[in-house]
C-alpha cells in the first residue's frame, strides 16, 4: 500500500489522527478478508465485519469538525477508501456510500437538520438512491414520499436514507421551476421508515446488499430535503462547491484504485510460486511484459487521480470553488482508474487460468470490477462531455448533476 499524504493547510480537520485510521485497517485488514466469502453468501456485510468497521465513522470522515466529522481532505477520503477495498471489495463499497452520502447530507441540510443528525449522540449513517423514481407531495411542515428505488448499497447498516424524488405539482406531476426544469429534491428519513425490499441478484459485489426499497407515504420534514441538482453547500463552501457529483466522485475513484491494486498483487504472488501452471506462467515473458504494462496502467490511472483531487485541494484551500474544468478532470480521472482497472483484471483473467476461474480472490474482484465499471458514474457520455469541455467545445457550459449544460 502507499503511505499517507500530509497536508499542512489549516483547511482539514485536526481532531482525527489519519495515519491511525490507516493503522486501523492495516489491523482489521485480515477481518475483512476472511468473511468476504460468507458476506457473499449473506448478501451483505456481516455483524464481525461492520463491527471492524464502526470505529472508522465512514459517514462522517468528510463532514466538519464543528459537527463532529472528522474534516479529512479528499485525498485523505481516498487513501482510506482505498485501503478498504484493498482487503474487501464489499467493505470498501459500503464504507464509500456511506462517506459520500454522509458528506452530501453534512454540505447540504439546513442547520436544524444538522443538529438533529450530526448531534453528537448517534453516529448516523446513510444510505439510498439518488435517481428521483418517486414523488414527494408538499403537505404542512413536510411532505409525503412514495415511491421505490434500487442500488440502496449499505442500507442494512444504515440509520438514514438519502432518497432523490421529484416534487409533486399538486396534481400528480412533476413540478418545474422558473427555469421549466423538474424539481429534484433529495429526502431523509429513517431507514426502518421504508420496506426492504430485497432483489440484489447480481454478478458482483453481492455483499453491499444494494436491494430496492420503498417508500409509502412517509412524512419528510421540511429541512430534511435539499435540491440534489442545484444544492448550494450550506456550510464548508469551498469543499462542498464539489456538489454530489463530485463528492460521490471520490468514493468510486476510491473504490476502483484499491481493487485494481490488489488484483494485481494477487497475481504476482501467484505467478511467483513454482509448482504447476504457476510455474510456468512465472517463466514467461510474455506474461510479465502484460503484467508490466498493467502496472503501469494502474499506476499511471492513480498518479493522475491524485493529479486532479491535489489540484482541487490547492482550490480549496485558497477559498476557492470548483470551476467547470476542474470537475471535467475529476470525471475523466474517476473514468481511468475504473478503465485501466477493468483491463487489469481481463489480463489477470485471462492469463491465470482456472486460478482466478474457481471461487477465491482474483475471481471475486474480477466479477467486481466489471460491477463496478457500470455504474452510471462511469457513463461514456460523462467522459465525451469531459472531452469536449478539454478541446473547448463546450467551455461555455457548466456541470449540472452527471450533464454538462448550457448556462442558462
Amino acid at each position: 500500500m502507499n503511505a499517507p499524504l500530509k497536508h499542512a493547510s489549516g483547511y482539514w480537520g485536526t481532531k482525527t489522527d489519519f495515519a491511525s485510521l490507516m493503522a486501523h485497517i492495516e489491523t482489521i485488514g485480515p477481518i475483512l478478508d476472511k468473511n468476504s466469502e460468507a458476506n457473499e453468501k449473506l448478501g451483505r456485510l456481516n455483524e464481525e465485519t461492520f463491527e471492524a468497521l464502526k470505529p472508522v465513522r465512514m459517514s462522517h470522515i468528510f463532514a466538519g469538525e464543528d459537527i463532529g466529522g472528522a474534516q479529512l481532505s479528499p485525498t485523505q477520503g481516498l487513501q482510506l477508501i482505498e485501503a478498504i477495498t484493498y482487503h474487501s471489495g464489499a467493505a470498501g463499497w459500503v464504507s464509500m456510500v456511506h462517506a459520500c452520502i454522509g458528506a452530501m447530507s453534512a454540505a447540504f441540510l439546513p442547520d436544524t437538520a444538522i443538529r438533529r443528525l450530526y448531534d453528537g449522540k448517534t453516529d448516523n449513517r446513510f444510505s439510498g438512491q439518488g435517481t428521483p423514481t418517486g414523488m414527494l407531495k408538499k403537505v404542512d411542515g413536510g411532505y409525503r414520499l412514495n415511491g421505490k428505488w434500487s442500488y440502496a448499497s449499505g442500507i442494512y447498516h444504515a440509520t438514514y436514507t438519502h432518497t432523490a424524488a421529484l416534487l409533486d405539482d399538486g396534481n400528480g406531476q412533476p413540478a418545474k421551476d422558473e427555469k421549466g426544469d423538474v424539481i429534484v429534491l433529495c429526502a431523509h428519513a429513517p431507514v426502518e421508515e421504508h420496506e426492504l425490499l430485497g432483489n440484489w441478484n447480481v454478478l458482483g459485489l453481492q455483499a453491499t446488499g444494494s436491494i430496492d426499497y420503498a417508500a409509502n407515504d412517509v412524512f419528510i420534514p421540511d429541512d430534511m430535503v435539499f435540491p440534489i441538482l442545484t444544492a448550494e453547500p450550506q456550510r464548508m463552501q469551498e469543499f462542498f462547491s464539489l456538489g454530489v457529483v463530485g463528492l460521490a466522485a471520490i468514493g468510486h475513484s476510491g473504490w476502483a484504485i484499491g481493487a485494481s491494486r490488489r488484483m494485481l498483487d494477487e497475481a504476482a504472488k501467484y505467478a511467483k510460486t513454482k509448482t504447476g501452471r504457476a510455474g510456468l506462467l512465472g517463466e514467461s515473458d510474455k506474461f510479465w511484459y502484460d503484467f508490466g504494462r498493467a502496472e503501469a496502467r494502474v499506476r499511471a490511472a492513480r498518479a493522475f487521480l491524485f493529479e486532479v483531487w491535489r489540484d482541487v485541494e490547492s482550490s480549496i484551500e485558497a477559498g476557492n470553488r470548483m470551476t467547470t474544468r476542474q470537475i471535467s478532470l475529476v470525471h475523466l480521472a474517476k473514468s481511468e482508474v475504473h478503465e485501466a482497472g477493468v483491463d487489469a483484471c481481463h489480463f489477470v483473467y485471462r492469463s491465470l487460468g482456472g486460478a482466478s476461474l474457481r471461487y477465491g480472490v482474483m475471481q471475486r474482484i474480477y466479477r467486481e470490477m466489471l460491477t463496478a465499471a457500470n455504474h452510471f458514474t462511469i457513463n461514456p457520455n460523462i467522459v465525451g462531455a469531459a472531452g469536449r469541455d478539454l478541446a473547448g467545445l463546450w467551455s461555455d457550459r457548466t456541470w449540472q448533476f452527471y450533464d454538462l449544460i448550457e448556462k442558462k
